[in-house]
């Protein structure tokens, strides 16, 4: 599959320049935690990308959002991201100012979700997967807390996938009949 990233350049959406890179480690994950059932190649033009990533600005609680589109006849989706934990609720917002790494684990975890459903995934009741929904209530906060605690710097992102073992079992066992259109 292929996919792009938006670069951090429009002030309003507040992402950060390493942004990108979060949504490139996002990719990454699932490739690995798919042992390699997905593989996925970055392109440098938008409109040749089947996973589209971009920077969200606005509130409304909303942390990211995927919408499916086709792509030259195969899936894909178009993500978008809120990297301004302002939005998210005062609580949130407070805990990521005081902790950059924490708002990095916000802003990976939410470019992760939602590449989760542009594989095909759907949303989940278990607090522990990825692919939780917090319709199903929850500490939103400590969710994201629990995976910050992983983490002594930013680069451990690369390393802590996020992905539970239920969503490796669903997305290794899913993928192949999510990318034939029907």
């Amino acid at each position: 599959m292929t996919y792009w990233v938006e670069p951090c350049q429009r002030a309003e959406t507040t992402c950060q320049t390493k942004d990108p890179e979060l949504a490139d480690w996002a990719m990454e994950a699932w490739q690995r935690e798919t042992a390699g059932k997905i593989t996925f190649r970055k392109v440098e033009r938008r409109e040749d990308a089947q996973i589209r990533f971009h920077w969200a600005e606005g509130a409304g609680g909303l942390y990211g959002e995927a919408r499916p589109i086709v792509v030259n006849g195969k899936r894909g989706a178009v993500i978008h991201v809120l990297p301004d934990t302002a939005h998210l609720g005062k609580e949130i917002a407070q805990s990521a100012s005081a902790d950059p790494l924490l708002r990095h684990a916000i802003v990976y975890l939410t470019c992760l979700h939602e590449s989760g459903h542009a594989i095909g995934m759907e949303h989940t009741s278990a607090f522990d997967d990825i692919m939780y929904s917090f319709r199903y209530g929850g500490d939103i906060r400590e969710y994201f807390l629990r995976y910050r605690r992983k983490l002594a710097s930013r680069d451990d992102i690369r390393r802590n996938s996020g992905v539970s073992p239920e969503d490796r079992k669903r997305a290794s066992a899913g993928v192949e009949a999510w990318f034939e259109l029907r």
